[in-house]
């Protein structure tokens, strides 16, 4: 399937869409912290993933994954 565009590709959107509909999934992997809100941004160029964690001391953590497909090679 070629890519019609990329800021942002429609794989870009799903995986976003993806990562936050595994939220379930990751809090089993992240055993010392709370997953306590995901939020989704895929109207950007390139879409993020931005997870908000408290950690077992009650500190609280932001992690962002920020999702960029590079151009097919063909």
């Amino acid at each position: 399937m070629k890519t019609p565009t990329y800021n942002p590709s429609p794989l870009e959107v799903r995986l976003a869409d993806a990562l936050f509909k595994l939220k379930p999934e990751l809090q089993k992997h992240l055993p010392d912290n709370k997953i306590v809100d995901i939020r989704c941004e895929t109207s950007t160029e390139n879409p993020l993933v931005r997870l908000h964690l408290v950690d077992s001391d009650g500190d609280p953590h932001e992690i962002v994954v920020r999702i960029i497909q590079i151009p097919d090679k063909f």
